[in-house]
């Protein structure tokens, strides 16, 4: 797509959102789990419906967590505190339904090697401060202004479900502008007309007043389209009318679309699992290579098999914005970064928990996030001494 007149669409949705919900349970039990042993393992799914969450997976530890107080205290924290947004934290039903790692997995893992097979994605331009493509970066600020409005008492009528849509135009590759936002929200009666059957009008224009222009800013224009619950209203939302579950967010979690996607999602995985820490790596080296200048975009993929160390190959696709050709790239990328299982774990510090602030609101592009390792540009005086 370069040297291109286009319009691209990245979504996002908030932390109430059914899938996002599962998201955050996994990780926040992940995050129990390291908390009290850095070496368990950990692959924890969550299936969310109405009135009920089911907790399943394979977990391998010395730790003891309490899988109905983690993800009860998450569900309060999210928000979803009253029947009125169709899930409780106190009175639904929660199963856990975990068992142990299996041992033919186990002991390919305890030597170094990598816990799946598959290939891992890592992606970076230079549109945004972030190093992300603007139309993903825009739609996770939407929907996270949509959760800091909720969660202030700005607009009182919104509940924690809810979505974003940025549509941005591109002029020769270049964003220019923003020529549509969409706002799929979940809210109160209190938000709906005479009626019942849509949202007041002062309500949808004041989620455009608090929620999209302050976020999108200069670039929106005269002609910029702004949807708000376009089906007229979003009074049942959460688990209560869509169910739920652990890794169907892929695309929110990395680049909106703009590039493709690895083999595995995210969230509920410890990093022995190279779904999720080979694909933080590869961000963390195209990053750093689009921060160093030495292309405009970036694309890197990692390949890995069961029980390796070493990954099987390296891709890196610049989009004919680099002078330097790919295989001196990929030099580079071998003396500077490590990438066995071990060594990305070490490099990045990943046997923290951090994992349940990535479940929400994108795992890369969070310059301000603590722990987020793989977004730090610290790398850039070594590649640039590389070709030399």
């Amino acid at each position: 797509m370069n040297k291109q007149d286009f319009f691209f669409t990245s979504e996002s949705v908030t932390e109430g959102h059914p899938d996002k919900l599962c998201d955050q349970i996994s990780d926040g039990i992940l995050d129990d789990v390291l908390r009290q042993d850095p070496s368990g393992r950990v692959a924890c799914e969550t299936y969310a419906t109405m009135g009920l969450i089911i907790v399943g997976g394979e977990i391998t530890t010395r730790a003891y967590v309490d899988v109905h107080q983690v993800s009860r205290k998450i569900i309060q924290e999210i928000g979803y505190n009253s029947p009125k947004y169709g899930l409780d934290f106190k009175t639904c039903a929660i199963l856990n339904a975990i068992h142990a790692q299996s041992p033919d997995i186990s002991q390919g893992v305890d030597r170094g090697g990598a816990g799946d097979q598959g290939m891992m994605m890592g992606y970076a331009c230079d549109e945004t401060d972030e190093l992300m493509p603007l139309s993903i970066i825009l739609a996770h600020k939407l929907a996270a202004r949509l959760s800091f409005v909720r969660k202030n008492n700005i607009l009182k009528f919104l509940g924690p479900d809810g979505k974003s849509q940025v549509t941005v135009e591109y002029i020769a590759d270049k964003p220019v502008r923003v020529d549509s936002a969409v706002l799929a929200t979940q809210h109160t009666e209190e938000a709906l007309d005479k009626t019942g059957s849509k949202m007041k009008p002062e309500a949808r224009q004041a989620l455009i007043e608090k929620i999209a222009k302050p976020v999108l800013g200069n670039w929106i224009d005269k002609k910029t389209k702004f949807y708000v619950n376009e089906t007229g209203k979003f009074l049942i939302g959460g688990p209560q009318s869509d169910t739920g579950m652990t890794g169907r967010k892929i695309i929110v979690d990395t680049y909106g679309g703009i590039v493709p996607h690895g083999g595995g999602a995210f969230s509920g995985k410890d990093p022995s699992k190279v779904d999720r820490s080979a694909a933080y790596m590869a961000r963390y080296i195209a990053k750093n290579i689009v921060a160093a200048k030495l292309a405009k975009k970036c694309l890197i993929q990692l390949a890995y098999c069961i029980g390796r160390a070493d990954p099987l190959s390296i891709m890196v696709e610049t989009y004919g914005t680099s002078k330097i050709n790919n295989a001196k790239l990929i030099n580079i990328i071998r003396k500077v970064f490590p990438l066995t299982p071990r060594g990305i774990i070490d490099s990045l510090d990943l046997l923290r928990p951090i994992y349940r602030q990535t479940a929400s609101y994108g795992h890369f592009g969070r310059i301000s996030t603590s722990g987020f390792n793989w977004e730090r540009t610290d790398k850039v005086k070594e590649i640039q001494k590389g070709i030399k």
